[in-house]
């Protein structure tokens, strides 16, 4: 029985044989995110499969999310470290499908590679394995596609893509915010996958610069520059399950400026107190750095807010403490006021 190889692609420069060497590699951090799922045939088939289990939703409601990692991936090149990224990849999409209350069931992943070397595309597979794990979500599937001349040799692409479920009635939207509503801020781990372009330049990132020892961060630029971004799944679907939580936006590019008022109706803003931002070192040093004034850093950056929730003001103790005891910082950010929407920080 003749097994699947050829030396003719391979000499173009795509060696299956590296592909299915790698989905071996992968298949223990598969594993790992299956717990709790009912995934039929595993990964390995022509599509992803999930049963799905509705126990306790009368109306359910599939909603889905798809993101990248973008130019973050050039800080993971330059160190040669490629196990946290799958993080950021998991955490861009089930971020977002959990601003509408629902809860991420699965996740695959996309990973382009100029050439497929296996160890590595394993490395960035159990970052989106540890993801997934710390989204509660099975990753079911995904590709790897090898482009020799599209892509250089030591570089890649990573994206993926997200479904999850909320009922009808509990899905989170504008609808329902009301002026007096308060804000209550989730705090980032850092840049998170966002701006990063204007990072690169601000700081010149190269490899000597990805190695610099930074006392205002406690490590390197680079290690700082690479921290994951939050998955704030299981605090977020618990705050919400505790009632008082209308609407959630979570902090991606654009910063505040963009994201916060997609999660309020027309005629009511954020106003955001800023002794109240919880501003991170690296934002002072990019801001330093840049030369950026500080309207751009807020349209562009978190600045330490990764997820900012509006719920009754009855309910906003609530909604900290179960972030908290989830060993997530949470705070009062501000309030929900009539007037053009938008955010107001003062």
């Amino acid at each position: 029985m003749q097994k699947s190889f050829s030396d003719s692609y391979k000499a173009a420069g795509v060696d299956v044989t590296a592909g299915y060497r790698a989905v071996e590699l992968m298949k223990a951090h598969v594993a790992r995110t299956l717990a709790g799922h009912s995934v039929p045939d595993g990964i390995g088939g022509f599509g992803g499969m999930y049963e799905l289990d509705l126990a306790g939703i009368s109306r359910p409601v599939l909603v889905s999310g798809t993101d990248g990692v973008g130019t973050k991936l050039k800080i993971a090149f330059l160190m040669d470290k490629h196990d946290t990224v799958g993080i950021d990849c998991v955490a861009m999409c089930v971020n977002d499908i959990v601003c509408c209350g629902a809860r991420p069931l699965l996740f695959l992943d996309y990973v382009a590679v100029g050439k497929n070397l296996p160890e590595r595309v394993a490395e960035i597979v159990s970052g989106v394995a540890e993801g997934c794990v710390r989204a509660g979500c099975a990753l079911v599937g995904g590709e790897t596609a090898e482009m020799p001349g599209f892509y250089p040799e030591d570089e890649y692409d990573l994206a993926g893509f997200s479904v999850g479920v909320v009922d009808r009635e509990k899905v989170l939207s504008p609808k329902s915010v009301q002026a007096g509503d308060v804000l209550v801020g989730v705090a980032s781990s850092g840049v998170h996958s966002n701006g990063f372009s204007l990072v690169r330049k601000v700081f010149g990132i190269d490899e000597k610069t990805v190695g610099r020892q930074c006392p205002e961060l406690g490590t390197t630029l680079g290690e700082a520059l690479l921290t994951p971004t939050k998955i704030y799944v299981k605090p977020m679907l618990e705050a919400a399950a505790a009632g008082g939580v209308k609407s959630v936006s979570h902090i991606t590019g654009g910063g505040f400026y963009e994201n916060i008022p997609r999660a309020l109706p027309k005629g009511l803003f954020a106003a955001i107190e800023k002794k109240a931002v919880p501003v991170l070192p690296v934002f002072e040093m990019i801001e330093k750095a840049g030369k950026i004034p500080e309207r751009d850093m807020y349209n562009t950056f978190n600045m330490g807010v990764g997820l900012c929730i509006i719920a009754e003001k009855t309910a906003a103790d609530k909604v900290i403490g179960v972030f908290r005891a989830h060993g997530e910082k949470a705070f009062v950010l501000g309030e929900v006021r009539e007037g053009e929407t938008g955010v107001e920080l003062w």
